[in-house]
């Protein structure tokens, strides 16, 4: 029979919530199998008869046999004319038997990782702001997306595609979509860009990482601006490679400082991540002299740039410098793009306009990570480009995010200027504040979080410390009005800090 903490413990397994959507025989059937799983039932033990399992548990016979039938037919237990029910020997065989769930064989509390997998897990991974809350940067505005038209494009690509929209899309892209892509790049970017070399992806983060894996071996050197996007740095770092950080001013990335830390002779020819037409996280701009002298640093060392162009679309104070990839006739450039923040981040499409060698390796590379896009999204999107819906959005949206990137800095100014300095940006959805007190960044950060703000410190994104504290407060997603409340609790919660 049942010792009474057995019988309580499939009490409270059959009652727990989380498992309400189990049939009632179900949930006896698994919480039985994990007292055996777990070893609180030994192997030989007899089970309670039906009956009085049932009367037990408040079910009907029935469903207690019905439990018995399924954990039978597993093998977890016998059933003996004339004897009873006990719980299988087969059970002595299971791995891991009777040590505490989440444990290894072996019993210890993580199980062993390759190199690449503990600098993924111990880097964290990249946390997207799922909800949202006040300031979370890179989070665009979805409430004015206009709905009603993608849903129309959608029905036009099911009723033109039919079935064959159910299939898989090749790996490089849907070819509509590949085709608008490298229009528009080619239009509003200045990119050289044709159909055949754009790899439609999922986002800009998988194109990081097929760079990381396809470009460069583990230990290689890789240049990345000083701050940097944490995305790139934790994709460069989960492949091994050595992020040689190149500090920034002004006017961007300091080449001279480029060409200093790459000067050692006999070395891979490496690669050098920029965020040129809008830097990640300070607004630099990349001046075009300094453009002109990566490419040449790229030609010279068979070297790549790998661009990404982030945001470009939002622009406040004049039209976006060319991006580089439209500049380098040498073909060293990956410009990457997304449609997650011009967009929406449900829609899930990224792209790399790439040089012609590469366009096949990334392709099968690619292969390996997910397959494909889904067809209808891209088929979809084709037609919102090609229709001109895309170009009308972004135009609505840089004149709303420029009027909340306004509404912000003023608030700044009038609620946080006894705490922090504000970097009003010229584009992007995103702005830099540095303290101007000593407030312990890590807390503000986290105290705003528990305040339900969530802020995205500056610390973080540099690999020097030659830099001062701060954070960045997104500004795209929320109307003026929502802006003034949150501001208004966020100084709350550092005037809590300075007392």
């Amino acid at each position: 029979m049942f010792k009474h903490a057995q019988l309580e413990s499939v009490k409270a397994w059959i009652g727990d919530p989380a498992h309400g959507a189990l049939p009632l025989h179900v949930r006896v059937q698994r919480a039985i199998r994990q007292l055996i799983l777990d070893g609180a039932l030994e192997v030989g033990r007899p089970l309670p008869a039906s009956r009085a399992l049932a009367k037990s548990l408040g079910v009907s016979r029935d469903t207690v046999e019905s439990a018995y039938s399924q954990l039978h037919a597993e093998g977890f237990i016998e059933r003996r004319v004339g004897s009873g029910t006990f719980v299988s020997e087969r059970v002595q065989r299971l791995p891991g038997r009777g040590k505490p769930r989440g444990m290894s064989v072996d019993g210890k509390a993580t199980p062993r990782l390759s190199q690449r997998g503990r600098a993924m897990f111990n880097g964290g991974g990249v946390r997207d702001f799922l909800a949202p809350r006040p300031f979370a940067p890179g989070v665009p505005e979805t409430r004015s997306f206009p709905l009603q038209t993608w849903e129309r494009l959608e029905r036009q690509v099911l009723k033109e595609y039919g079935t064959l929209a159910l299939l898989h899309s090749p790996p490089q892209g849907m070819e509509p979509l590949r085709r608008a892509i490298a229009d528009y790049v080619n239009l509003e970017r200045g990119a050289r860009a044709t159909p055949d070399r754009v790899l439609v992806l999922t986002s800009s983060q998988q194109a990081l990482t097929l760079c990381a894996t396809v470009l460069l071996d583990a230990g290689d050197r890789i240049f990345i601006e000083d701050p940097v996007y944490h995305g790139a740095r934790k994709a460069f770092d989960a492949a091994g490679l050595e992020c040689v950080p190149v500090p920034l001013d002004e006017d961007g990335l300091r080449v001279d400082r480029l060409l200093e830390a790459s000067d050692a002779p006999g070395e891979a020819p490496g690669a050098v991540f920029l965020t040129p037409s809008h830097q990640f996280p300070t607004g630099a701009k990349l001046a075009l002299d300094r453009r002109l002298a990566i490419i040449e640093w790229a030609r010279l060392r068979q070297g790549w740039i790998i661009e990404d162009d982030y945001d470009s679309e939002f622009h406040y104070a004049s039209k976006p410098t060319a991006c580089v990839q439209g500049l380098d006739p040498h073909e060293r450039t990956i410009y990457i793009g997304t449609f997650t923040k011009s967009l929406f981040p449900g829609l899930r499409i990224g792209y790399m306009v790439l040089p012609p060698p590469l366009v096949a390796p990334m392709t099968v590379a690619r292969t390996l990570l997910d397959g494909h896009s889904a067809p209808i999204p891209q088929l979809t999107l084709a037609r919102f480009i090609d229709g001109g819906h895309f170009g009308a959005h972004v135009r609505t949206m840089r004149a709303v995010y420029a009027e909340r990137r306004d509404v912000l800095a003023r608030l700044v100014r009038q609620h946080l200027a006894d705490f922090v300095e504000a970097r009003v940006p010229a584009g992007g959805m995103q702005m830099p504040c540095l303290f101007i007190r000593d407030i312990p960044e890590r807390e503000a950060v986290a105290s705003a979080h528990r305040a339900g703000i969530d802020l995205l410190g500056l610390t973080g994104l540099y690999m020097s410390s030659n830099h001062k504290a701060g954070f960045l407060m997104g500004f795209a997603a929320h109307a003026p009005h929502e802006l003034d409340a949150a501001v208004k609790r966020l100084a709350h919660v550092l005037g809590a800090l300075c007392r």
